[in-house]
């Protein structure tokens, strides 16, 4: 029982429940939002099942010690995590400007948590409760159980678990090893005993007690040697698999950091129940007058019905944190849900989303995944498909049919994401077929990121060419549907490798296909991916040969410039990157040009010049590489 269906978090609430205190106590910088989405409220809810007395502190006052004592002292311990994001991504662009707003505060309020939230609130909790347990988890927490490169400070931090002194560290997906651990607690074994369980990380001055381990080059050296931070990085890297994986340690000092193999992914029957534990699928009454959660509008109304991805793009932290082994939830489960989201008062007919990190990703890229692991040194789909592969989307097509047929459902859109690579590798048709007939609102988001073959090998995106075939059947899907529906490409500038050349390969792809991105996203260098390693390094880990990287602020908004050269107050850094790339000529007012010339000072184009002018084509939109239509953005 929990207090109108929301955990605690007071002690006004604890006496309502007529409860003396809690086991745990959940301190979150996200605001508390009770859906399935949330991992704070799945972490709460898997232990309130479990039979423990949960309560959450959501985004305590990080000047007032007293604010992680609302709940007083829990019997077993302190959960800590930053919250669904990286509390240095929520608060910085990649610019390191501040971001104005915070979606997963109250009204959308910026400031209401710290910067690197996990550390300061467990030391904030250090102060108070010298000896109590404190247990880390989320994605901030996952992502720097090792010392790793820091974007914001430009420089190598110590493991996560050194600075929060915390005691545990659960990373990836945490229902499993979290109900362990508080067994383990609830029967008297302390914490610092618990040091077997997949799944965690934690910190001790003796390793002669560990099984067989793999050494990570120190902090110390990896802090210095850009190439021992390569060769460390991969090594950790290729280790993040929960059947094959060796225990890693990495020396801080006097101590060490140890890593325990990855936990298995939550088999079908587990997974569906973590996502059906009573959510309340709502913010916390106390926020209503405080303007909202803004987070909430993306997911209330969607549905995750899978984790992991075999995908493995280089600028994505989904290998190292959910794993490569997807597991997915049943149809009756999944079913079950949607049912529950048509009795929600803002339900209009429309399920926004089915899918998890890759829509169309819901089982195991193949059988020997769940036996000996994934491989090492190859991938899923990149360069190509592995001959092992299994590519089947029927039991995905099978799924969405089963909603679509769901009393009160109008439309089951996919916004997630589609691997197009995956898709284009299917021998039939039929699930594309359904997607643009069924599930496509107008308009269907993928991700190219870019077009300049160098570019994409070190993404470990598939090739142009291919993307130019998955828009062609795009296009001619839709036409024999009757259809005009559009591809919105999510594109990215100054990835590892990216040079002014390979962005200018990119502007006129997109002056080609008469495109311009209406935003595009510079690489974000995140702690756990190989993109940042190259990014800190200058070194490919997979080859550790050099990789080109651009790093200055000028070059990177060069790059930027070029994706978006149709804007006017892009000309000045455009017409620089042409110039400093000798492609002149792409300045002109023929139909090839990106920009026109500068006109000097007092002089003007005549009227014949104005229409030649490229930036006022008012032609038939175009396709793209002869195939699918891309909406031209005004």
């Amino acid at each position: 029982m929990i207090l109108n269906g929301f955990l605690p978090m007071n002690l006004n609430d604890l006496e309502q429940l007529g409860w003396d205190s809690v086991d745990f106590v959940l301190v979150s910088g996200d605001a508390y939002v009770d859906h399935p989405s949330f991992g704070p409220a799945v972490i709460g809810r898997v232990l309130l099942d479990a039979g423990y007395k949960v309560g959450i502190i959501a985004q305590p006052d990080w000047n007032n010690p007293t604010s992680v004592s609302a709940l007083g002292r829990p019997r077993l311990g302190f959960l800590v995590t930053s919250g669904n994001m990286d509390s240095m991504v929520n608060h910085y662009y990649v610019s390191r400007k501040r971001r104005q707003t915070d979606n997963f505060s109250p009204g959308g309020k910026m400031g209401l948590r710290p910067d690197r939230a996990t550390i300061v609130y467990s030391n904030l909790i250090r102060k108070t409760y010298k000896e109590d347990p404190i247990i880390l988890g989320g994605i901030e927490a996952s992502l720097r159980r090792f010392a790793h490169y820091d974007y914001w400070d430009d420089d190598i931090r110590r493991s996560i678990l050194v600075d929060s002194g915390a005691d545990l560290l659960v990373y990836g997906m945490g229902e499993r090893q979290i109900v362990e651990i508080a067994d383990y607690l609830n029967n008297g074994i302390a914490v610092q005993y618990i040091q077997h369980i997949p799944g965690t990380s934690f910190i001790t001055g003796d390793i002669s007690s560990l099984p067989k381990w793999i050494e990570l080059s120190p902090f110390e050296v990896i802090r210095k040697d850009k190439e021992a931070y390569a060769k460390s990085f991969i090594t950790m890297y290729d280790e993040q698999d929960p059947i094959r994986g060796k225990v890693l340690i990495q020396k801080h000092q006097d101590r060490y950091v140890v890593q325990n193999p990855p936990a298995l992914p939550l088999e079908r029957p587990q997974l569906d129940w973590t996502y059906e534990l009573g959510y309340q699928r709502e913010i916390h009454p106390s926020y209503v007058d405080q303007g909202g959660i803004p987070a909430i509008q993306e997911v209330k109304l969607s549905i995750i019905s899978e984790r992991g991805c075999f995908g493995n793009c280089s600028f994505c932290a989904l290998a190292i944190h959910q794993g490569r082994i997807i597991s997915s939830r049943s149809h009756e489960s999944i079913v079950n849900e949607a049912v529950q989201i048509t009795h929600d008062k803002d339900f209009k007919g429309y399920i926004n989303d089915v899918g998890g990190p890759t829509a169309n990703f819901r089982n195991p890229a193949c059988d020997r995944q769940l036996k000996v692991g994934a491989c090492k040194h190859r991938q899923c789909l990149f360069p190509e498909p592995c001959e092992h592969l299994n590519v089947d989307h029927e039991d995905y097509r099978e799924l969405l049919s089963k909603l679509r047929a769901v009393e009160g459902v109008k439309k089951v859109f996919i916004r997630s994401g589609i691997r197009y690579d995956y898709l284009m590798h299917d021998e039939s048709d039929a699930f594309f077929v359904d997607l643009c007939q069924y599930h496509v609102s107008g308009q269907l988001k993928v991700a190219p990121e870019h077009i300049d073959e160098t570019v994409l090998d070190y993404m470990g995106k598939p090739s142009g060419k291919l993307y130019g075939e998955f828009v062609k059947t795009f296009d001619d899907i839709n036409r024999s549907l009757g259809k005009e529906q559009y591809i919105i490409p999510y594109l990215m500038s100054s990835h590892p490798g990216s040079t002014i050349k390979s962005a200018i390969k990119l502007a006129e792809y997109l002056r080609d296909i008469n495109y311009t991105p209406e935003q595009v996203q510079d690489f974000y260098p995140t702690p756990g991916t190989l993109s940042t390693c190259m990014y800190h390094t200058g070194i490919d880990p997979r080859t550790m040969k050099p990789v080109y990287v651009p790093k200055t602020t000028h070059e990177k908004a060069m790059q930027r410039a070029l994706l978006q050269f149709k804007n006017p107050k892009n000309y000045e850094l455009v017409y620089e990157a042409l110039v400093l790339a000798n492609r002149q000529d792409l300045i002109g007012l023929h139909d090839k040009a990106l920009i026109r010339p500068k006109v000097e000072k007092g002089q003007q184009r005549s009227n014949s010049q104005r229409a030649a002018h490229p930036d006022g084509k008012t032609g038939s939109k175009q396709t793209l590489q002869g195939g699918a239509k891309t909406k031209k953005r005004r």
